[in-house]
Parts: structure tokens; sequence; C-alpha cells
């Protein structure tokens, strides 16, 4: 090809679209993206599509309806192709999104909606994918295997399977369609453009996309196309499959064949890894080690690294520590984080995940093949089912619920060990209630909106003929996260402290205090609002939040689900601080009624002058729950203090401290100038690049709304 189509002069125009389609998000939608920044493209407003109901309220369920729809979306969704890609496919909208309504109404679960919206409960009913597929499984049957997997099973299954195995099928054919459309697509575009290597491009993406209607992948470029369109077709459905996991591993034999054979060059396959991660940023995880603890890192963990690093857009890559890691690829990934500054990559241990998971009852082994695949969470690839990161309990809304009941019904005995207990036995029925709803989940959602395309690439439903929400999967690993610790944490100091310690107040006063959103309370709001924090170091709030999470994970390692199934505990409020905040009135630590609760497991803004981000790590590692579900810590750092090669080394230093030495699991780090993130927040539309780690995505930060601006923020650590 000649020297005008260079590697480096396609990525730049790549970039460019993606540039534009991110204006277009924002000319359309506005700022109000608070969620990953992903690669789809921004529909026409001439594209309308009008999915085929089954009920009489309007919606679509099952296997069936979902599949005929899903392939009907496929059939009309526009087509596009771009000149300067190493890979073809591309997506706009989800079938999700014309789900209305989401859930059957005929699937009634209102004997759960009293305690649900009393505890603030994020139940997960009707929650989408949040596991991991298998893409090594995939790669290995090829979507022609896929389809004749289908039929093998279908054919041997029982009556009650006809339904699960139409709606596989009408996925797939909709898949082989879709494909074909942009292979058609290619050779148009190829024929209409003068630019000769442009047009040998396309037209060697069509014959290569041809033949993987055909065959497994055999190559590295063909693996990354492959999965490329799974991350399309998978988003397209449900928003699923956003998640490739520990992709060096699952990559490296065909990155070592094709260098071996002299095919393939690192500039290409950096290349090819751009081209991927513009597709859609998906969560991958590079690093690591295996159960003997002999590190992974390879090449291709390198060639990942230095796809984010060129690209510099939201990215959602993860380095897997542990003691034997390779210093020069973890000293790079630091590196990268503190130049480009775009909160990537993160960072997650692997001896707390390893040996939490493992205290479930699993082998060690089997821990190790689980990988981080999603904003905090880690799942078994194709084998495991979760719901991690979309059920949640506002342990907020448990204590204002036992500080309610006690001050009205008894008031006259009113102490904090009374209000603790009160607050155990709230927590133990939201977990119970939680529990409730999750198995309401397995029991149900195959019905409402299996979990088709995820289904493709699973160990099980195929053979099995049930869904990967219905037991189609070896594993049920329920994660339920607590929310809003230091909230309630510096709540129950601030009570001890000002009634029972110094006698400054009483109950009622503070309760009328709280009542009446502290407005004509000024004093005591005051007094609340300066009593010890969580994160300080050594104060009755600090005891205070490990107790709450060492009481929070017996209750539920206590028993499984009704059902049977096992809970894993974490700690992580996701992007729900705000409305779980506006879920709650004032709190008795000077939180103002309807404002954000904190973010997971980190203290309050403010909680210390000086020494913040060590104390903070201190805190986080004091409250890890232990069962392979973490509880990260977000930290957002002024550049000043870690500039040179002293800031590097130290950032390394401090990473390897805490994921190997203190407990800590996940670490999500913004490195932000303080003056540039307070006129972005001003003033956005000035820093239309400026990329942040929101909590475990990262977006523009232009694109979030006022309120998600403003939680990170408030979040800016000096030291």
């Amino acid at each position: 090809m000649g020297n005008s189509f260079t590697l480096s002069g396609r990525l730049e125009a790549l970039l460019s679209s993606k540039k534009n389609q991110t204006e277009k998000k924002y000319a359309k939608f506005g700022r109000t993206q608070d969620m990953d920044d992903r690669g789809n493209l921004v529909a026409p407003d001439s594209f309308i599509f009008t999915p085929v109901p089954n009920h009489e309220s309007s919606g679509f369920f099952g296997p069936y309806a979902c599949g005929m729809n899903y392939k009907k979306l496929l059939h009309e969704h526009p087509v596009t192709i771009d000149e300067n890609a190493g890979l073809l496919g591309s997506w706009m909208v989800m079938l999700l999104e014309y789900k209305k309504p989401l859930w059957n109404p005929d699937i009634n679960y209102e004997h759960l909606h009293k305690e649900q919206k009393l505890y603030d409960i994020v139940h997960g009913i009707g929650g989408v994918h949040h596991f991991l597929p298998d893409y090594s499984l995939g790669l290995k049957l090829g979507f022609k295997g896929i389809k004749q997997k289908i039929k093998k099973y279908e054919k041997d299954g029982d009556s009650s399977k006809i339904e699960f195995y139409k709606g596989l099928n009408e996925c797939v054919e909709g898949i082989f369609e879709y494909i074909k459309r942009h292979i058609q697509k290619a050779r148009q575009v190829a024929a209409d453009i003068k630019d000769i290597d442009k047009a040998d491009n396309l037209l060697m993406l069509a014959e290569m996309n041809e033949e993987l209607l055909k065959r497994p992948a055999k190559t590295f470029h063909e693996a990354v196309q492959w999965m490329a369109w799974y991350l399309v077709c998978g988003n397209m459905y449900n928003g699923g499959a956003s998640a490739i996991g520990d992709i060096d591993r699952i990559l490296k034999p065909y990155y070592d064949n094709d260098m071996e054979k002299g095919i393939l060059t690192k500039e290409q396959a950096i290349f090819y890894i751009c081209n991927l991660l513009i597709i859609d940023n998906a969560y991958c995880q590079i690093g690591g080690c295996d159960e003997f603890g002999k590190d992974n890192t390879n090449e291709l963990s390198h060639v990942v690294l230095e796809a984010v690093h060129k690209m510099k857009i939201p990215a959602s890559v993860c380095v897997r520590v542990h003691e034997n890691i390779d210093e020069e690829f973890f000293r790079k990934a630091v590196k990268y984080l503190l130049e480009d500054r775009t909160g990537s990559p993160n960072f997650i241990s692997d001896k707390a995940m390893v040996e939490g998971f493992m205290k479930n009852g699993y082998s060690k082994e089997l821990a190790v093949s689980r990988v981080k695949c999603g904003c905090h969470w880690c799942a078994i690839p194709g084998k495991e089912y979760t719901l991690n990161d979309i059920v949640k309990i506002n342990f907020v809304a448990v204590f204002d619920a036992a500080f309610k009941q006690m001050m009205e019904e008894q008031k006259e005995k009113a102490s904090v060990k009374l209000l603790w207990q009160l607050f155990t036995k709230h927590l133990e029925r939201a977990v119970t209630v939680t529990a409730q709803g999750m198995d309401f989940q397995i029991e149900h959602m195959h019905e409402v909106f299996p979990e088709l395309l995820m289904d493709l690439l699973c160990h099980g439903p195929i053979e099995k003929g049930l869904d990967a929400s219905n037991g189609g999967l070896e594993y049920i690993n329920l994660c339920i996260d607590g929310a809003g610790l230091a909230v309630v944490a510096d709540s129950f100091a601030a009570l001890k402290e000002r009634i029972e310690d110094k006698s400054q107040l009483n109950w009622q006063q503070i309760h009328d205090a709280i009542i009446n959103n502290y407005e004509g309370y000024q004093e005591i709001f005051l007094m609340m609002k300066n009593s010890s924090h969580y994160g300080y170091g050594g104060t009755t709030a600090d005891r205070f939040a490990v107790k709450i999470v060492n009481e929070f994970v017996k209750i539920v390692k206590k028993s499984p689900t009704p059902n049977g199934h096992n809970m894993i505990p974490g700690l992580f409020s996701w992007a729900n601080t705000i409305p779980m905040g506006k879920a709650v009135g004032a709190t008795a630590n000077g939180r103002l009624a309807y404002r954000p609760i904190s973010h997971g497991a980190n203290p309050l803004p403010g909680f210390k002058d000086s020494g913040a981000l060590t104390a903070m790590a201190k805190a986080v590692a004091s409250v890890q729950c232990g069962y392979g579900n973490t509880v990260p810590i977000q930290l957002e750092i002024n550049p000043i203090t870690i500039k040179g090669e002293n800031g590097i080394d130290n950032m390394v230093n401090f990473i390897s401290v805490y994921l190997n030495k203190m407990g800590g699991t996940l670490m999500n780090i913004n490195i932000l100038d303080k003056e540039k993130i307070l006129d972005a927040h001003s003033n956005p539309s000035k820093y239309p690049d400026l990329i942040v780690r929101v909590t475990g995505f990262c977006a523009y930060f232009a694109l979030l709304s006022e309120d998600f601006r403003k939680l990170v923020v408030d979040r800016i650590i000096n030291e």
C-alpha cells in the first residue's frame, strides 16, 4: 500500500471520526451521558425501529420474540463503512432501548416492592448481562460452528426447549445477515472510491469477513475482527458482550503464531487493537499470574497498553497486579496513567481477589480464571452467572429506617446501642429482600429478556437448552454491594460523640434538626458535620465503618438465597450516589436531605486536610469484604504531587503496597489538575477532550451532567 495510507495516518483519521461522533452525541443528547463512553455511532434521525409485540402491553417477551425482534433490528439497522478502518463492524442502537416495558407486567413482584423502596434497593430484577462470555469458545467455534452447535442440541432437545433454540437461531441468522450487509457495503464503497489503497483494504476486509462466516479465525487480524463482531452484535442486543476479559491470554496464540510466521508486526497488532477498542470501549484485563504465581505478562500485554496510550480516549483496560508482576510492564502502565490522564489503566489485586473467591469454597485454579471484566467486578468466562454491579443496598436508607423506628417507637430508650441493634435488624431484612429479588430474577428473566447473545459464548446454555439467567451456567455467585458506608459510619460516630460521650446534645434535639433538614438548627448542623470522620484514622467513625462492613459480610454469608444461591458481598455505589441520595432525607452526620450519599467505600470529601491519600488507602483497605467481590478505592490526585521519575516510582510503590500488602482489591485513579477540572466544571465546552474516571468507568467530562461533574470535582485530593 502507498505511503499515504499508513497505519498511523489511518488511526489518526479513525480517532478524528470518533471525536466527530462524540460531538454528535453532545448535539443530540446534551450533557446527560452519565455512563461509559461507548463506541456506538449516532443513529440518523431517519432511522425508526418498531419492534413486533407479543403482549397486550405492546411489549415483547420470551426467547423467540426477543430473537425475532433482534433479527429484525439487525436487518433494518444502518450499515456504515469507514474507509480507514482495519476492521468491519459498527453499531448505533440496542434492542434493549426499544423494550418497553422492560419487564412483563404479568410476572409480578409487588410483594417485594415495599421493602425494596424502604431500603432503596437496586434489586437487579430485569438486569441484563454483567457476567462474562468466553471469547475463546467463540473463536474456537466461529459463527458457523456456533450455528452447527445449536442445530445439534436443538435436534436432541425436548419440546420445552423449542422456543429457546428458536430464539438462538433467530439471533445467529440475524448476525450472519448483518455481517453480509457490511461485506456488501464494503465492496460498494471500494468500487466508488478512487484511492486504490483504501479500495484494496476494503476488498481485503470483505474477503476476510466472508471467510469468517465459513470457518473460525486463523490469524490475529481475523481473531480481532471476530471479537469485534461479537462486541457489536452483543451490544446491539442488550449492551452485553462489552466485557472481553483477559484479552492478552485470549489473543496470544494468534499473535505468537503470526509473529513467528512473519505475517504480523507489532505496529499492526496495536492498530487492530485500537480499532477494536474504538468500536467499543470493552472491559479488558492484562497481566496477572497463573495459579502457581508465574507472571502472565507477555508481549501482547504491552501491545494492548500501547494501544490505549496511543489513542488517549476513554478506555476500560485493567492491569492485574501481583508480587511477581513484570516490573517493566507495571512501570509502563503507571507511567501512561500519569502521562495520559485518562483514568486508564486501573489496577486490580490478584492476591486479594483469588484468596477471597476461594473462601466461597472454590479451588485456586478456578479463582485464578476469574478475570476483571466490568466496573469493579470479575467473573469466570462463560461459566458463572453473577448479577455483578446491578444489585445494591443503600446503607443510608437502612440507617434512616432504623433511626426513624427508634425515635417513633422507643424514643425514651434511645441510645447508640439500640440504634445499632435496629440497624443490624433492618440490614438483615434488606439482605433477605435483596436475596428474594435475585431468586426472582433467576426464576423469570428467561421468560422476559433472555441472555441469548451471551448464551452463544457460554458453556452450558446451548447444551442444556437453558438460558444463562436460568441455570444454564455451572456457577451462580450473586454479588450484592453495599453503598453509603461513610455517611452511616460518620452518623453513628456523630451521635455517639455529641450525645453519649460529650453530652452536648440529646436525641430529641438531633431528631428535630434532622426532620427539619437542619433549617433553624445551624449550631447542631455544624456540631454533627464536624464530628469525627471515617478515613481520618483511629476515630470513632473509623471503628464504626469496620463494624458496619463486618456485620454486612456476616449477614450476607450467613446463608445463601432462599433458592440456595451463593451471595458475595462488596461495597460499590457505581453512579448511584446521586439517586440513592435523593431517596433519603437528612442524616446525623450533617448531610442535608436528598444530597448524594458517599462514593463506594471512600470517606466523604474533606475527611482530612493533609495526608489524605495515605489515610484513605488505610481506611478503604480496612473495610474489604474479602470474598472475591471488590471494594474499590477511588482516588483523584493532583499531578503536581507525582511529577517526574520519582513520581512514577512512588506511584508504583503505592499501588504495589496497597494491592499486594494491605489487602486492597481495586484502584481507580484520576490524575486531575485542580484548577483545570474546576474550570471545566464551570465551562465544559472549553475541554471537549478531557477524560475522567467517574467511577468504574471513564467518560468525556464535558458529556456528563452537572451533578456527575460535581461528584468528580468534590473528590479531588491534594497531598
